[in-house]
């Protein structure tokens, strides 16, 4: 087993902690859970790197790789909804677009299609990261001036909505990749 994959293993071995320091340790301002955290997302951000610096990108990274990561952000939110620091409503639909795009690659995968990551998933996995590290560590406490919301209330709103939009872009890949584009008829036709 090579580095990269080894890594998106200790990606995998934290989340546990993550849960028990988030669910066990509820405080305020969750600094052990916050370390876990980044510690997990820089093993993600470097798996990456050593992988295609080295060319060690393997079948097996390919898969756990993807899995690391849904894992860790599912796991964050639905501890964050147990906390009572994100909604229920939110974490499902975050989570699942996320179970829809890797069972969209799936299909594509045995259709011999591959559907790159695009730029707005990984906009939308950096906004996942930035709110749900506001949400370990601001309690919905702090709010901006004459604005009655929270600095994590945004960065979870800004995660949902690029959660949502690049879901559909994934969808609408899939769609010409198939050939399935939809076509819009005047009514004259």
């Amino acid at each position: 087993m090579n580095l990269p994959n080894t890594l998106s293993l200790v990606r995998i071995f934290l989340v546990p902690f993550l849960v028990i320091f988030l669910i066990a340790n509820a405080q305020p301002r969750n600094y052990p859970a916050a370390v876990i955290f980044l510690a997990a997302v820089f093993t993600d951000w470097l798996d990456g790197r050593i992988a295609r610096s080295r060319g060690q990108v393997t079948t097996l990274g390919q898969l756990l790789d993807p899995i690391a990561d849904k894992l860790l952000i599912a796991a964050a939110l639905i501890s964050l909804v147990e906390i009572q620091r994100v909604a229920a409503w939110v974490a499902t639909i975050i989570i699942g677009r996320d179970i829809a795009i890797t069972g969209l690659r799936g299909i594509a995968a045995s259709q011999g299609l591959i559907i790159a990551a695009s730029q707005l998933g990984k906009y939308k996995m950096v906004a996942e990261v930035i709110a749900v590290i506001v949400l370990i560590l601001d309690p919905g406490t702090s709010r901006f001036p004459g604005l009655p919301v929270s600095l994590g209330g945004v960065a979870v709103m800004v995660a949902l909505v690029l959660s949502v939009v690049s879901g559909i872009d994934y969808f609408a890949r899939f769609w010409r990749q198939l050939g399935l584009g939809v076509t819009v008829r005047s009514k004259g036709e």
